[in-house]
């Protein structure tokens, strides 16, 4: 499955950044459609490894679980556990690389598959919206959290 990626620099420690994709109780606060994401269960370091999502983003309404695979504060991984009315595939990663003074580059990748057709081309656009609103959310809200 091809898989679209995009990354941006985000002036803040991996650490930093990997709390607050970590945090989805605060995702309805950024990550745009998100509506709810509930941790329904925990890795022994206490990361969360499965996360119930209510997603409302036009023309997507849908609910599933996705679950996730973490390496420290250098990446994180994901696939849909639970599938949704809609989506029938998602496989992603959050990959964090220190650059410079206290800055960090996030390359996201992003794979999704829905039950509607859909064709290559328009699919890989709209995993590129995703990535990208992703992504300038992310950086808003971890360079406006400063902390």
């Amino acid at each position: 499955m091809a898989r679209t990626s995009s990354d941006i620099v985000i002036a803040a420690p991996p650490s930093r950044i990997m709390d607050v994709i970590a945090d989805f109780d605060g995702y309805p606060s950024w990550a745009t459609g998100v509506r709810v994401a509930d941790v329904v269960a925990t890795t022994e370091g206490d990361r969360p490894e499965q996360v119930h999502f209510v997603l409302e983003a036009a023309p997507i309404r849908d609910q599933y679980d996705l679950g996730y695979v973490w390496d420290d504060d250098r990446s994180v991984s994901w696939h849909l556990v639970e599938r949704g009315s809609m989506l029938t595939s998602m496989d992603g990663s959050y990959d964090l690389e220190p650059v410079g003074d206290d800055s960090t580059r996030v390359t996201y990748q992003l794979s999704v598959d829905v039950s509607i057709p859909m064709l290559g081309m328009l699919k890989r656009k709209a995993e590129k919206v995703i990535i990208d609103t992703a992504l300038k959310g992310l950086k808003k809200h971890v360079e406006g959290t400063r902390g």
